[in-house]
């Protein structure tokens, strides 16, 4: 995907229409060229009126021709960072939350917002110069040989010093442009990770470790941004050498030849005048291309740099392992369906990649309709299951079976949108109510949100209004409204018949917890639903337990 990308890029009509305008010089040089000769041939001002009023003309067909390629090629490029940005958090949705792999939200958010907008530069300035460095040069150079086969020459023989010398320098800059993206994520992720951390980080005394940590981590993104600057100044002053020179060498040339000190390299016996004059304007032309390749061959470095970081986390996230936990498949709008399914466990078996064994052979089934308690311990496996039923993680062994259909590569899409997961501690997105319910599902309107917080018995809480603004991490909300958000996004997807719930009412006090087990049960009505807890006042009102490691029936 991102191979096409490069190589399409910069090739449609913006850089055409760029190309172009670069070229109208060259009829733009011929008749200045032909005006001046016209005065030294003593034809008197009338000669050269229509001559300047094209060139007049020409030069506002140039800008225009050059605004409309800027702008077709900034808009295709923002088109194109968009439906970049939309695969990169597509992909990074497929990852597992419970996969230990995935990386992190600073990484993640650095990739999405700064490494993103570092590949707009590449896509705009960069790939239509580099289309006028291929066509233009080479349209002078057939214009120049043309009139003066030396001075053709001359551009010959200095054109390509240019991108050899930048095809050198890009191997170095790539490697620094690479390190320098890769360094700002890390310190994104790092910072991300102690400011979610800062009331551990204050209690455990660790605020002066945490800031030397950070000092060193910016220190060395300011080496690295040095590293690629540095690169780029000297890189670009030494190309503007061998532009100049090329321009001095023909200039030479031309300045000699017509003071008849070097009678040759023209095709007739003299360059005139106009003839001399035409070639010298085409000579900063020549290069020009070639030397605004060079500006922006910065750009390049951080535009594939940018690029390949993004690819990476793509692939990552594409990448499905054979044992241990996996991507969770882009979910697939389903139909909406009449009853609960089943949920049926068997001979599974799951181990964790360190190795550590959750499940060796777990048997268990859920009837349609049923509300079942699984309960266990701390870290024996609760969430792990549920994770294993939504098919964001996948069993060594065994089958899982949704109404019968096996969970699987090809059906766990379509399955996994007849469930909703509640999670512990749902997150809460800084925006207002309805879009937290909504969570831009097209599908949801105004009345499906109302509806979902009357069922969540949030309707009469004044700071869960659809247009309250909520700030991040559920800012304005207490815990127990939050969980009850969560029910709500649950209770807004109509296709949902499964729910997976893990421990609703923990942390919570007698009277919030009952206010979200009342709710609980109102949205599990003809579902079925399997809730992690430990709270024997839940467990009490569901229909059974499952207890890891046997079937127990705590109510009939």
């Amino acid at each position: 995907m991102f191979s096409q990308l490069r190589l399409s890029q910069g090739r449609g009509r913006g850089s055409f229409f760029q190309t172009v305008a670069s070229l109208i010089w060259i009829p733009q040089a011929a008749l200045l060229a032909y005006s001046l000769q016209m005065l030294a041939d003593g034809h008197g001002v009338r000669a050269v009126v229509m001559p300047a009023l094209a060139i007049f003309v020409l030069a506002v067909a140039r800008a225009v021709t050059d605004m409309i390629g800027l702008r077709l090629v900034f808009k295709s490029a923002r088109a194109r960072l968009g439906a970049l940005r939309a695969n990169l958090v597509q992909s990074l949705a497929m990852r597992s939350p419970i996969d230990p792999q995935r990386p992190a939200s600073g990484m993640a958010a650095s990739a999405m917002a700064e490494q993103t907008e570092a590949v707009l530069p590449y896509l705009v300035r960069y790939q239509p110069a580099r289309l006028r460095a291929t066509v233009v040069p080479l349209v002078i150079f057939a214009v120049v040989f043309a009139v003066s086969w030396l001075a053709g020459l001359i551009l010959l023989v200095a054109a390509p010093l240019i991108p050899i010398f930048m095809a050198l320098v890009g191997w170095r800059a790539k490697a620094a442009s690479d390190a320098h993206m890769g360094e700002i994520g890390n310190m994104n992720a790092f910072l991300l990770d102690r400011l979610r951390g800062l009331t551990t980080i204050r209690a455990l005394d660790a605020v002066g470790a945490t800031a030397q940590r950070l000092h060193d981590t910016a220190q060395a993104l300011r080496r690295r941004t040095i590293t690629v600057l540095r690169i780029a100044f000297l890189s670009s002053a030494v190309l503007e050498l061998f532009a100049a020179l090329g321009v001095a060498m023909v200039a030479v040339y031309v300045g000699f030849h017509l003071l008849g000190q070097l009678n040759f390299g023209a095709w007739s016996d003299k360059l005139t005048l106009g003839q001399g004059l035409f070639v010298l304007l085409l000579a900063p032309a020549f290069f020009e291309p070639l030397r605004e390749l060079s500006a922006v061959w910065h750009d390049r470095a951080a535009g594939e740099a940018a690029l390949d970081q993004i690819e990476q986390l793509m692939q990552e996230g594409m990448h499905m392992p054979e044992n241990g936990l996996r991507m969770v498949d882009a979910v697939t709008p389903a139909r909406a369906v009449k009853t609960p399914p089943s949920i049926t466990i068997r001979n599974l078996h799951f181990a964790y990649p360190d190795g550590v064994q959750v499940f060796n052979g777990l048997h268990a089934h859920v009837r349609a309709g049923e509300h079942v308690a699984l309960v266990a311990p701390s870290g024996a496996g609760k969430s792990t299951l549920q994770a294993l039923i939504a098919g964001m993680a996948i069993a060594q062994h065994g089958d899982i079976l949704v109404d019968g259909v096996p969970l699987q590569a090809d059906t766990v899409s379509a399955l996994r949108a007849r469930m909703a997961w509640i999670g512990q501690k749902p997150h809460v997105f800084a925006g207002s109510v309805r879009s937290n319910i909504a969570l831009g599902r097209k599908e949801i309107g105004k009345d499906d949100v109302e509806l979902a917080l009357h069922l969540a018995a949030l309707h009469k809480v004044p700071q869960a209004q659809p247009g309250v603004m909520l700030g991040e991490m559920g800012g304005g909300l207490s815990g127990g409204e939050a969980v009850r958000l969560a029910l709500a996004r649950a209770a807004a997807n109509p296709h949902a018949d499964i729910l997976l719930v893990d421990e609703p009412t923990a942390h919570l006090d007698r009277e919030t917890s009952e206010q979200v087990m009342r709710a609980l049960l109102r949205l599990a009505k003809d579902k079925t639903m399997l809730v992690a807890t430990h709270d024997p006042a839940l467990i009490e009102q569901l229909d059974r337990s499952i207890v890891l490691g046997e079937e127990v029936r705590v109510r009939a």
